[in-house]
């Protein structure tokens, strides 16, 4: 299994910190928010590659971190600017070509730590057999609107799902993390010439739950998301490892 970490994000909003250095590698604790996943992930034994999608004016930083980590490939998306970026799923379709993958994708965002371990989530998804991505409640309506939302049916399997609702149809938030089975990493170039959205890397899930059988798995913890100098702070006072 491949572990593909997007990472070609610019995160204005939390200039100055991130004008000129990229948000995954901030630290929260003692370790970087990759690390923190990285290490996590490590732990189940499936992953033998990691791959950091990056923008033209990170790479060399992620190359850096990497260092001499046999496990890590960094990829240069070659963008240079907010206003450039290619967006989630085409980045994630840039890694699929540049790599050749042909494997179970794991694919998650690198700006967030959680306090409980995803290999929870790959054995889940393991037993299911299915792309699966991850759900939690939301009680926040005004939160709703600005991520996916699914609404699923008593065996976890996704009836519908949404990015950004205008009106959501249920409370379940879905954070950017997936498992994408090995058949259905070739359904992401479909979805892409399909119409689906490619900012959000959601979208392709909304898209691809609609053609095939997608599950959610309800979160037993909790996600931090770092979106912005406040939520940083936060976390850096609230975060305390996995639980």
């Amino acid at each position: 299994m491949k572990c593909l970490i997007l990472a070609a994000g610019y995160a204005t909003r939390l200039y100055p910190l991130t004008e000129n250095f990229p948000k995954p590698l901030l630290k929260v604790g003692e370790k970087t928010i990759l690390d923190w996943l990285i290490d996590d992930i490590d732990s189940a034994g499936e992953v033998d590659e990691y791959v950091v999608i990056s923008n033209h004016k990170f790479a060399s930083i992620f190359e850096e971190w990497a260092g001499e980590r046999k496990s890590i490939t960094v990829l240069d998306d070659g963008t240079s600017s907010n206003e450039t970026r290619l967006g989630a799923v085409r980045d994630i379709q840039f890694a699929i070509d540049t790599l050749g993958l042909d494997d179970d994708l794991l694919v998650i965002a690198g700006d967030n730590v959680l306090d409980f371990s995803l290999v929870r989530f790959i054995q889940y998804a393991r037993e299911k057999g299915t792309s699966c991505i991850m759900r939690y409640y939301e009680p926040s309506e005004e939160k709703l609107h600005k991520t996916g939302v699914a609404t699923v049916d008593r065996n976890d399997l996704i009836l519908e799902m949404e990015e950004k609702p205008a009106h959501p149809k249920s409370h379940w938030c879905c954070p950017p993390f997936y498992f994408y089975r090995r058949s259905d990493v070739p359904l992401v170039k479909v979805g892409i010439d399909s119409g689906c959205g490619v900012d959000a890397p959601g979208s392709f899930i909304a898209w691809l739950s609609a053609q095939t059988p997608v599950h959610a798995w309800e979160m037993p913890g909790r996600r931090y998301d770092i979106g912005n100098l406040a939520s940083y702070e936060e976390v850096q006072h609230t975060y305390h490892g996995i639980l």
